[in-house]
C-alpha cells in the first residue's frame, strides 16, 4: 500500500506542478518484463497462500534481487530509481542474513508471535540480525509494518514518478533516437 501510494503522491505533485500524466510515456526502461515478472512473484508470495509452503521464500529473495539488478540496470535512464535500489538492496541484506526471513518487530507481529515463522517473515529478537533494517516502521494510519528499505524504495517511486510526470526530457535525452 506503501508503494502504491508513493506512486500516487509523485503523479499529483508532478501534476500540481505543471506536469501531465501522458509524459510517463517518456520513460523508457530496458526489459521492462522482467521487473513485472520480478515482482509479480514477490507479490505472490506476500499476498497468496503460497507465502506459507517453506520453499517460496526463496523464490522471494531470487525476485528481491532481480529487482536490484534490474533497477541497477536502469541507472542511465531513470533519475531517482537508485533510492529504489538502495532500499531494495537493505531490504534483500536483511533477508538474506536471516535465513530468507524479514525479521519483524515483535509489537507488530501478532501472527507470526503463535509460530515464529510466517513465510519470509519472522519475529524481530535476539536470533534476528540486522534488526535495524527489518520490519519496524509504522506509519499512521496504516496498519502494515515496514523496513527502512520499504520506505526508500517508497520514496524513490515517488521521486520517479514526479520526474517522468513533471519533466519528461530528462529521460527522452537519455533514449537512442
Amino acid at each position: 500500500m506503501l508503494w502504491l501510494f508513493a506512486i500516487v503522491l509523485g503523479v499529483v505533485f508532478g501534476l500540481v506542478t505543471g506536469g501531465r500524466i501522458g509524459n510517463l510515456a517518456g520513460l523508457r526502461f530496458r526489459w521492462p518484463w522482467l521487473i513485472i515478472a520480478a515482482v509479480v512473484v514477490r507479490e505472490s508470495v506476500v499476498l497468496t497462500p503460497l507465502g506459507r509452503v517453506d520453499g517460496a521464500r526463496y523464490a522471494y529473495v531470487l525476485a528481491l534481487a532481480a529487482i536490484v539488478a534490474w533497477t541497477i540496470w536502469q541507472f542511465d535512464r531513470v533519475r531517482g530509481i537508485w533510492l529504489i535500489t538502495a532500499g531494495a538492496a537493505l531490504n534483500l541484506l536483511v533477508i538474506v542474513v536471516n535465513g530468507a526471513r524479514m525479521p519483524v518487530a515483535p509489537e507488530f507481529a501478532v501472527a507470526l508471535l503463535r509460530r515464529g515463522n510466517v513465510g519470509q517473515y519472522t519475529v524481530m529478537g535476539s536470533g534476528t540480525q540486522l534488526n535495524l533494517l527489518g520490519d519496524w516502521v509504522s506509519l499512521y494510519p496504516s496498519p502494515e509494518v515496514y523496513s527502512p528499505g520499504d520506505v526508500l524504495i517508497a520514496l524513490g517511486l515517488a521521486i520517479v514518478v514526479f520526474l517522468a510526470v513533471r519533466n519528461p526530457s530528462v529521460y527522452k535525452e537519455l533514449t537512442p533516437p
